[in-house]
């Protein structure tokens, strides 16, 4: 080959590399082609590629359309609004002759904008709010060094001290603190009342009381105000503001009379401490009507003095717990008698110093170590424990059971007031052999004194129970407690009523007088039971329950007195005399 061939030659051998390499390099080419012309990515297609991304892209369009789209807008909401509750103002509370025992005022609530406070006046202003809202400086320092852009300064600030400091932190050139109009809960007879009446929680609904009792009454609905806020969550001047009005509650009116109230508790709260007692309660009502004008137990509670919130305060002891009740339920057992023609006015009994009960022996109080004759009218007079045990027994279990059951001992009274129990009532299948001669005189048989107050009332109602409660109107409208049922015959009503008179003109109850009043009661000094086992023999519940005038009643008194070494006829019944003569007295009942 030429010299002139053989570069020629050479050369493109160095551009071109060997036969092999080109080879090489046209197939390479040739792949790629045929990968390009496929789609290429591993030999998936074009159109099958698109396909797939489409397939991705649906899937996250419908996850945030879809799934998470409402909690994304609510985020975004969240970042250009501001919600602020508008509080509904909550019925108010009349007693029965229009005095206002509750009520909800207008006040303002204060909130911030933490951000968008000054850094450097914070502390000048949790000084200023300590000072005119109450509280600790350090309490708000806490509030305005948050890390949002919300939060509660003072809920429920009596509106002259808000507008004030709203005023002054405008002096103060303070921005990002504002307030919204709401109202709060008032009781201008202070403590009286507060009992029956219980309490409301921050969230402005009833947590006790007649308050828990009719919340859906009273509550109403609460409205709101939806801010536009910046992105530095600073309200806007002149932005769009949803108002969604609050719905008002509704007004009712009890039955309490605040005047018999006040001096009721009085009159408790010195009982308690004259007789050195762990406790009492008191409940009046018109036994014709079964309204409640005054109720109370101690400890108190006071609505105006967070101090004494407490659960011992906050319940009645008249509905929530259960006691035995001594000779108070003699009244209930003669009544029986009388209206099973077991017993009448004439009946005569020959009544030992004791009477055999069970394994045991029942005597009488008054210390009688001899035999005599009785009729209902003297044992009742006497509180004869031996000569009620001997009427249980003439009346039988069967007879005594039903006309227990007739009277509502051991049943719910029905009272609208939380807490209500039923009491330990022994069923008649299950009474032993000492069950009616001890439940005669009140002993061996555990209820609420609500229980009693009906049925006494039943009594004092020719016979007929009504169902003790508070309320009397709602908006406006009479509440209709219907019809109560007969408990015993009007006779035999009439007839126990009459052995009542004797207990207070000549009995055990002459300190229950009230003068120039007929006053039917009973004295009742009640064996508590004692951690030990058995009874105790120095504490009682001593009590006293009964209704003037005798012969039409309007006004039924019950006190009880519980963990005393006195007997109902001096722990009780005086007080008695006292809250009688008040209510007869504001109920304008006139002396006979």
């Amino acid at each position: 080959m030429p010299r002139q061939d053989r570069r020629h030659n050479q050369g493109r051998r160095r551009r071109y590399g060997s036969r092999d390499q080109a080879r090489s390099s046209y197939d390479e080419a040739r792949d790629r082609d045929a990968r390009l012309r496929r789609g290429g990515h591993g030999g998936l297609p074009i159109p099958g590629l698109l396909l797939v991304l489409f397939a991705v892209l649906a899937c996250r369009l419908v996850w945030l359309q879809v799934i998470d789209g409402p909690n994304l807008a609510a985020k975004a909401e969240q970042v250009h609004t501001g919600t602020v509750t508008v509080s509904a103002r909550r019925g108010t509370i009349y007693d029965r002759n229009g005095n206002v025992l509750a009520s909800s005022v207008e006040c303002r609530t204060l909130y911030c904008n933490p951000k968008a406070v000054d850094a450097d006046k914070r502390q000048d202003v949790a000084n200023l709010l300590a000072s005119q809202l109450g509280g600790d400086a350090s309490t708000y320092m806490d509030v305005l060094s948050q890390d949002t852009t919300f939060a509660y300064l003072k809920k429920k600030a009596d509106t002259d001290a808000a507008t004030q400091v709203l005023s002054d932190l405008s002096s103060m050139k303070v921005d990002g603190i504002y307030s919204v109009a709401d109202t709060k809960r008032v009781y201008p007879y202070g403590a009286t009342g507060g009992q029956v009446l219980g309490f409301i929680g921050a969230d402005g609904h009833g947590l006790s009381g007649l308050e828990l009792q009719y919340d859906d009454v009273l509550s109403g609905t609460d409205g709101e105000v939806v801010m536009e806020r910046g992105l530095d969550g600073t309200p806007v001047a002149g932005g769009a503001a949803q108002i969604s009005e609050a719905k008002d509650g509704e007004d009712i009116i009890v039955s309490l009379d605040v005047s018999i109230q006040q001096v009721a508790e009085e009159q408790l709260t010195q009982a308690v401490g004259d007789s050195e007692a762990e406790s009492g309660n008191v409940v009046v009502t018109d036994p014709g009507t079964g309204e409640i004008l005054a109720a109370a137990s101690t400890p108190l509670y006071d609505p105006t003095d967070p101090s004494t919130l407490t659960n011992e305060a906050l319940k009645l002891a008249s509905v929530s717990d259960s006691y035995e009740p001594g000779s108070t339920f003699k009244i209930l057992t003669m009544a029986i008698g009388y209206d099973t023609g077991t017993i009448n006015g004439s009946s005569t009994f020959t009544v030992p110093a004791k009477v055999k009960v069970g394994d045991d022996y029942v005597t009488d109080d008054d210390g009688r170590d001899y035999t005599m004759d009785m009729t209902p009218y003297e044992i009742m007079r006497r509180s004869s424990n031996t000569g009620a045990a001997m009427v249980g027994q003439a009346i039988g279990a069967d007879k005594l059971a039903s006309g227990l059951e007739r009277c509502g001992i051991g049943s719910a009274t029905g009272i609208d007031y939380p807490g209500e129990v039923s009491g330990l009532v022994t069923k008649r299948e299950d009474y032993t052999g000492a069950t009616v001669g001890s439940t005669a005189f009140g002993q061996g048989i555990a209820f609420p004194s609500i229980q009693l107050v009906r049925a006494v009332g039943a009594v004092a109602n020719k016979g007929v129970l009504t169902t003790p409660h508070f309320l009397v109107q709602q908006g406006g409208k009479t509440v209709d407690w219907g019809e109560g049922s007969r408990a015993v015959s009007e006779e035999a009503a009439a007839a126990v009523t009459r052995d009542m008179e004797g207990v207070v003109t000549s009995g055990t109850g002459r300190n229950a007088q009230v003068k120039g009043y007929s006053v039917a009661g009973k004295t009742g000094t009640g064996e508590q039971a004692s951690s030990e086992g058995g009874y105790s023999k120095d504490l009682f519940l001593s009590s006293f329950i009964g209704f003037a005038n005798a012969d039409d009643a309007k006004a039924l008194v019950y006190v009880g007195i519980y963990g005393t070494s006195q007997h109902g006829a001096t722990a009780a019944a005086p007080y008695f005399s006292a809250i009688m003569g008040e209510a007869l007295a504001d109920l304008g009942v006139k002396a006979e």
